[in-house]
């Protein structure tokens, strides 16, 4: 049994013992599912620790995956668990997403980037982290992430997320969940793109989303819930998160309708939560 505020720092969750009793005092830390009260109190290293979102992520995209999350817990739908989980992280750059995972009590983060010497270095070489550098999602192997994630979550530029959806789909576990950033800007064409870059028009934005989902369906990932970004991308452009999940019974045929329904919600600043067989 180790005191609370050095367990976090062992498990990466927190910097030095100062910060981790800063985030037991502010009441950031769960222990067991538990607001934790004490940062000298004693906890097994089998004791499932969670921090929530704070200001202290190694990147201003963390919070589009921490708000999604909080936003979708309070939902009836509910959010995905991370918690135990290994998770897929395409896209890590800096690693924001693949912080929040950890902060989410993921088991295992695999962090893969086409790039190289981007990951934070309060992620670079902890044990529960797996760094892919120099790899291109677009062609990913499978067997470079087994075993098989049971969380995929992506952020990833200047590529269509429909382009990615095969090779991502085709490393996850059953029944997996995955939780994509979707940008308009990489998704609805030049003719479509405001000044700057930006997709002004709701509608187009809601197109991005739908095709985004019609690919997702096609490889068997089944959409459980959509939502504004809780933040605005760099340039200003509108992005939506996306909740699927993998279903080996397949998407249904009627998916069409209900993928249209959860564009336009959340193109227009709506959580919107899937209702298949209602």
């Amino acid at each position: 049994m180790a005191r609370l505020d050095v367990e976090l720092t062992e498990r990466g969750l927190a910097a030095s013992r100062s910060m981790a009793q800063r985030l037991v005092a502010e009441r950031r830390v769960h222990v067991a599912g538990r607001v934790a009260e004490r940062a000298s109190a004693r906890v097994d290293p089998s004791t499932p620790i969670t921090v929530e979102a704070g200001e202290d992520y190694v990147s201003r995209a963390a919070h589009k995956l921490a708000g999604a999350l909080d936003r979708l817990a309070e939902a009836p739908c509910g959010a995905p668990v991370l918690a135990g989980r290994r998770v897929l992280d395409a896209g890590a750059s800096t690693g924001g997403f693949t912080q929040v995972a950890l902060r989410r009590g993921a088991a295992h983060v695999v962090a893969v980037d086409v790039g190289s010497g981007q990951l934070d270095a309060r992620l670079r070489g902890r044990p529960d982290v797996s760094v892919l550098e120099h790899t291109n999602v677009r062609t990913l192997d499978p067997a470079l992430v087994a075993p098989a994630p049971d969380v995929l979550v992506a952020d990833l530029s200047f590529i269509s997320l429909t382009l990615v959806l095969a090779p991502l789909a085709a490393a996850l576990a059953p029944t997996a969940d995955a939780l994509l950033l979707v940008k308009p800007q990489f998704e609805v064409g030049r003719d479509r793109l405001g000044s700057g870059g930006v997709v002004t028009d709701e509608a187009a934005r809601a197109d991005a989303v739908e095709r985004v989902l019609a690919a997702s369906s096609a490889e068997g990932l089944r959409a459980l819930a959509a939502l504004p970004s809780p933040l605005a991308g760099t340039h200003g452009n509108h992005e939506i998160v996306v909740w699927l999940r993998r279903d080996e019974a397949g998407v249904p045929l009627e998916a069409d309708a209900e993928h249209r329904r959860l564009a336009l919600g959340a193109a227009a600043g709506e959580l919107v939560v899937a209702e298949w067989g209602s």
